[in-house]
């Protein structure tokens, strides 16, 4: 797993997700630094140097951490999979696309082989405004893809109580500033059968997360529309960068990658096709 931080570094497992932390996403007149770490343990011996064309004036330290073996650090920096993000992040919509981050370095741990993240949620907003219908998505920083991606609001349920509507109009809060009613939210993946357990699993050949994808509808006004378009948000002190986008939601299957929001379009379309939805 690795973390992002601007300008502190912090560690987390190899191939776990990347939480990003940084002051602001707009261009800056002097480029952030940011490192990614695998580990929480020091640094070992065991270091190469790279150097990226997006910042030749400054190299980039690979280390390994003391459990690292010098043929998995080996394997590990020579991997198809770790060339793929470096060029993932200097490409044109890559992190290091507008010079606001730099790159300073990556912390090698070897791999855990399952990640327990556990239950999260999104929720898809539908805004009716003079007879068209929007979706509201979040453009936020995702590290492992080295990109931008726009995807439905969403978080990770952080305690045991199991209060997941409630989770979900918290985050939708600090992702758009948005204020949902609970009651006037509905559970899309409820609709699945019994035996799924109610949830969706993304990727469950290595990671345990289980979301839970609900729906709102309302009507607001086109100055609303307006507003929200652009608006920057997330809570700057854990080091959320969100910048919201409305989009037409006959194009929204075409406007995402985010499997949530393409997943929540399904269950949508095919409750309304069944009667479950008025």
């Amino acid at each position: 797993m690795m973390r992002l931080a601007v300008p502190r570094c912090g560690g987390l497992p190899f191939f776990k997700e990347f939480p990003f932390s940084s002051p602001t996403l707009s261009p800056k007149a002097s480029p952030r630094t940011f490192c990614i770490k695998m580990s929480t343990s020091p640094p070992s011996q065991l270091t190469h140097i790279i150097n990226l064309p997006t910042q030749l004036d400054q190299p980039v330290s690979i280390v390994a951490a003391p459990s690292v073996s010098d043929t998995h650090f080996r394997n590990a920096i020579e991997s198809s999979l770790f060339k793929q993000w470096l060029k993932n992040i200097q490409t044109e919509t890559g992190l290091l696309a507008n010079g606001a981050m730099s790159l300073k370095q990556v912390l090698i741990q070897v791999p855990g082989i399952v990640f327990a993240r556990g239950p999260a949620v999104a929720v898809l907003i539908l805004l009716d405004s003079e007879g068209e219908t929007y979706a509201v998505l979040t453009e936020q920083v995702r590290v492992p893809v080295g990109r931008l991606i726009l995807e439905l609001p969403a978080g990770m349920l952080d305690d045991d109580q199991g209060d997941i509507a409630g989770t979900a109009v918290r985050e939708v809060v600090e992702e758009t500033g948005i204020h949902l009613n609970v009651h006037d939210m509905v559970d899309l993946t409820a609709f699945l059968d019994s035996s799924t357990g109610g949830r969706v699993f993304l990727s469950p050949g290595g990671c345990d997360e289980e979301i839970s994808l609900f729906i709102y509808r309302g009507n607001v006004s086109k100055e609303k529309i307006q507003h929200l378009q652009g608006k920057e948000t997330g809570l700057r002190d854990h080091g959320e960068l969100i910048k919201v986008h409305v989009v037409p939601y006959d194009k929204l299957w075409c406007a995402t990658a985010d499997a949530k929001a393409l997943t929540a379009i399904a269950l949508y379309e095919m409750a309304k096709r069944d009667g479950l939805l008025s």
